[in-house]
């Protein structure tokens, strides 16, 4: 059975996969300057006696057809970038590059995925049908590394009926895994505004156009986006996490900035929003007799899995896992440039569990202290090249 072949040889490769992992995080590069990663996964791509070839600057791409007739195609996708975190674990293998830090499990989906080349490029004669790697950058930073090598091709020649993803999940405990079918993840998008009044002496506010003031009423008011004018049944969030003024206790400033976010799961209710936002604080500064600049940086649209994918795809991990090992997923509000796949083609995006409360490994993702319990890096190879074969029809 091929499922106990794969299992073994998850088995057998496994130290060769924490090896990569820890080779990886030891030198994290960030979005975009994924310089040094993407030539360690040529060399490994090329051990295998991989072809590949490059998209979107440090991007690679390969394929590998089993031995069986089949005209099958399956994409299996990982990041390959690190986020700009000073890492705080004191372990072997911390970051050699100050500032740099594999801080959301990149390096876990990189070497996995290498991991799930080795083991299906040695059961090649079991299966048949095209598996199509795809490894990526800058997954942290838009536009996304996803949105730039779909305009490249990475979804043609061949045509994937389906793009497979997997993420760390610091809440889910190692061995398990979680999967949602439909809409999972949100959109993104990046607010920028400036609020722009006439500032003076804090005793004679009379004399001024406080722009602090009609920041803390634009601030406000746009909460009633969601509450007032989102369906109460699509979530949406906006959050401000940056307010600057610089004035003092005796100075109102000429402006204030501010940035945000918002995020939905509705790609015309998004749209609509924009405008709603926009017009809205723009409106309140001016009635109070100031200014309001607010730019909207278009991120990530929402992630949605397919049904039918996603609940064939959940079968087949609780083939090889086991029922008990396989949760249900709650809507989880970040964002993905996974999302572009999933828009552009039948996707399937899962949670793979990296936590380990027995060893203090419970930190989550973006944070100085964040590691995973290495033992799920043998679920990860094993599950997603089972996932593979099983898509293509074997």
């Amino acid at each position: 059975m091929i499922k106990e072949k794969i299992q073994q040889t998850a088995k057998n490769i496994f130290e060769d996969v924490v090896a990569n992992r820890r080779h990886l995080h030891s030198h994290p590069e960030l979005s975009f300057h994924e310089v040094e990663t993407s030539a360690f996964v040529a060399r490994k791509l090329e051990e295998l006696g991989l072809e590949y070839h490059k998209m979107a600057n440090t991007g690679l791409v390969a394929l590998l057809k089993g031995d069986k007739p089949s005209d099958q195609v399956v994409a299996l996708r990982a990041d390959m970038d690190a986020l700009p975190i000073l890492e705080a674990n004191d372990v072997p293998y911390k970051s050699q590059n100050p500032g740099v830090m594999h801080a959301c499990g990149h390096d876990v989906h990189t070497s996995s995925l290498l991991g799930v080349a080795k083991i299906l490029t040695g059961l090649k004669s079991e299966f048949g049908g095209t598996v199509k790697f795809i490894f990526q950058p800058a997954e942290e930073k838009l536009p996304g590394g996803a949105s730039l090598m779909i305009q490249e091709g990475v979804l043609e020649n061949p045509k994937p009926a389906a793009v497979i993803g997997q993420h760390v999940m610091p809440l889910i405990d190692a061995g398990k895994v979680g999967f949602r079918a439909g809409k999972y993840m949100a959109s993104t998008d990046e607010l920028y505004v400036t609020v722009r009044g006439k500032g003076g002496h804090g005793a004679q506010p009379q004399q001024n156009v406080d722009p602090v003031i009609i920041t803390a009423h634009i601030i406000t008011a746009l909460q009633t986006i969601v509450s007032r004018y989102a369906d109460p049944k699509s979530p949406s969030v906006l959050s401000f996490g940056k307010v600057i003024a610089n004035g003092a206790t005796n100075v109102i400033p000429n402006e204030v900035y501010l940035e945000g976010t918002f995020r939905t799961m509705d790609e015309k209710w998004r749209s609509e929003a924009h405008i709603k936002i926009k017009k809205m604080a723009e409106g309140i500064a001016e009635s109070m007799g100031g200014s309001c600049e607010f730019n909207i940086m278009k991120g990530y649209p929402f992630l949605i899995n397919e049904e039918k994918l996603t609940a064939s795809t959940r079968a087949h991990a609780e083939e090889y896992l086991g029922k008990e090992n396989v949760l249900d997923l709650d809507i989880w509000m970040a964002a993905e440039d996974f999302a572009y796949y999933s828009q552009a083609a039948d996707s399937c995006f899962y949670r793979l569990g990296t936590r380990n409360e027995s060893r203090g490994i419970t930190s989550s993702v973006h944070t100085p202290t964040f590691d995973v319990e290495e033992s799920a890096l043998e679920q990860s190879v094993g599950l997603m090249a089972y996932l593979a074969v099983k898509q293509l029809g074997n």
